[in-house]
C-alpha cells in the first residue's frame, strides 16, 4: 500500500476530528520574500491547515485583480521561481504543515516539469496546482509529480461536464479544487448555492478530500461551504487584500495575515 503524503495525511487527521481544512493563499514576494517568509509562520500559527503559495507570473489568467496586482508588485520586488524556492526550502526546520505552490505553466515549462518538481519538493513543498494546463497534460505532469513526491491537486469548475469531472476526480492527488465560480479569482460576498450539489457529485466520485476556492470571502462564507460538506475552504483575495492594506498602511502584514487567519480558523470551528 503507498504511503500516505503530507497532504494526504493531513486530509486525514482533520476528517477523523470532523474539522474543516483552512488554506489560505499569498503571493510569495508581495510586497518581498521576507514579509512572506513571516507571513507563512505566522498562518501556521494562527491555525491554518496548509497553505497555497503563489509564484508570481506575469500572465495570470486565473486570477482576478486583487492577486494580479499581487503578482506585479512581487515581480516588481524582483520575486523569481528560483527566490521563492529558496526561501521556502530556508523554513524547512519551522514550517510543519504542507504547503501547495500554486504556478502557471509557462514558469513551469520554462524550467522544466522534471527539474521544478525535484526543485519544489528538495524545498519542502508537499504539492502544486497548475490551473492553465490542461487535463491530459496534468495526467503526464502528475506521474512525474508523484515520483518526485509531490501531490499535483487539479481544479474542477463548475462548468466541467460530469464525465470530465471524473476523470480529474480520479487523476488528482491530495485533494480536488473545487472553483465556486466560473470565471477568476476575487472576493465575493456569496457563493452560488449550486456549490453544494457539485461537492456532494466530487465526494461521490471517490475517497479523495473537496476543497473549494474562487471567491471565500471571509468566515460566513468558510462556514457555508463547510456546512455544504466540503473537507477544506481556501481563502485568497481577501487575505491578499488584508495583508496588501496592512503594507499600505504601514503596519505588520504578518500579524495582519495572522489575524485574520485566526477569525477564520474560529469559525470553522465553531
Amino acid at each position: 500500500m503507498t504511503p500516505s503524503t503530507p497532504i494526504q495525511q493531513r486530509f486525514e487527521r482533520l476528517q477523523s476530528q470532523g474539522r474543516c481544512a483552512l488554506m489560505p493563499f499569498l503571493m510569495a514576494g508581495d510586497p518581498d520574500l521576507a514579509t512572506t517568509r513571516a507571513s507563512l509562520l505566522a498562518l501556521q500559527a494562527a491555525g491554518a491547515d496548509l497553505i497555497e503559495l503563489g509564484i508570481p507570473y506575469s500572465d495570470p489568467l486565473a486570477d482576478g485583480p486583487v492577486i494580479q496586482a499581487a503578482a506585479s508588485r512581487a515581480l516588481g520586488s524582483g520575486t523569481t521561481p528560483g527566490r521563492v524556492l529558496e526561501m521556502l526550502g530556508g523554513l524547512r526546520d519551522e514550517l510543519t504543515i504542507p504547503v501547495i505552490l500554486f504556478t502557471y505553466s509557462n514558469p513551469l515549462l520554462n524550467r522544466g516539469m522534471e527539474r521544478f518538481c525535484s526543485d519544489a519538493a528538495a524545498a519542502g513543498a508537499a504539492g502544486l496546482v497548475v490551473p492553465d494546463l490542461p487535463l491530459e497534460e496534468a495526467e503526464k505532469l502528475s506521474t512525474i509529480a508523484t515520483a518526485a513526491g509531490l501531490d499535483l491537486v487539479l481544479l474542477v469548475a463548475p462548468t466541467t461536464p460530469a464525465a470530465r469531472m471524473g476523470r480529474i476526480a480520479a487523476a488528482s492527488r491530495g485533494f480536488t479544487y473545487l472553483v465556486s465560480v466560473t470565471g477568476v479569482t476575487g472576493v465575493r460576498t456569496t457563493i452560488e448555492s449550486r456549490v453544494a450539489g457539485l461537492v456532494q457529485q466530487l465526494k461521490g466520485m471517490g475517497p479523495t478530500p473537496v476543497a473549494v476556492g474562487f471567491g471565500i470571502s471571509g468566515p460566513e462564507q468558510a462556514i457555508q461551504v463547510r456546512d455544504w460538506g466540503a473537507d477544506g475552504a481556501i481563502v485568497g483575495s481577501a487575505l491578499v487584500k488584508v495583508m496588501a492594506a496592512a503594507h499600505h498602511n504601514g503596519g505588520d502584514v504578518a500579524a495582519a495575515a495572522g489575524g485574520f487567519c485566526s477569525e477564520l480558523r474560529s469559525s470553522l470551528d465553531s
